[in-house]
């Protein structure tokens, strides 16, 4: 993948973002939540190609965040910050399949949770 590519990926990560807070103000919440889902994984893959040049074939965002923290050695600092957050962290990797596949619901606050806690990860990995 070259870079232009890859910078493809960060814009569609961005987009799924803005998705999101649109869904998100009309109240679209399972579809919200799969949109940060999406925002978060992408960002992160981008994220890992600049630091190693790949990225893992994943959908799991802790797996996403211990490879960036791997690659950065800085495993403690964000091993620290998934401790801080694991059960918002795990609420966004679960939105992939709950949102797809298994017909659920979600709170209001519980997105609002996602919403934020994904733009939080995507300033944690920059400041790396």
């Amino acid at each position: 993948m070259s870079l232009e590519e890859i910078e493809i990926l960060k814009e569609r990560a961005l987009k799924f973002l803005k998705n999101a807070e649109y869904l998100l103000q009309n109240k679209v919440l399972d579809l919200a939540a799969f949109n940060i889902q999406q925002f978060v994984e992408l960002y992160l893959k981008y994220k890992l190609f600049l630091l190693v040049g790949d990225y893992s074939k994943t959908h799991s965002i802790k797996r996403l965040l211990k490879e960036i923290g791997k690659a950065s050695n800085k495993e403690a600092i964000l091993r620290e910050f998934m401790e801080q957050n694991i059960d918002r962290i795990s609420n966004i990797e679960n939105a992939y399949i709950t949102s797809r596949y298994i017909p659920s619901e979600f709170e209001m606050k519980e997105v609002e949770n996602m919403f934020e806690l994904g733009k939080k990860i995507v300033e944690f990995v920059d400041e790396l």
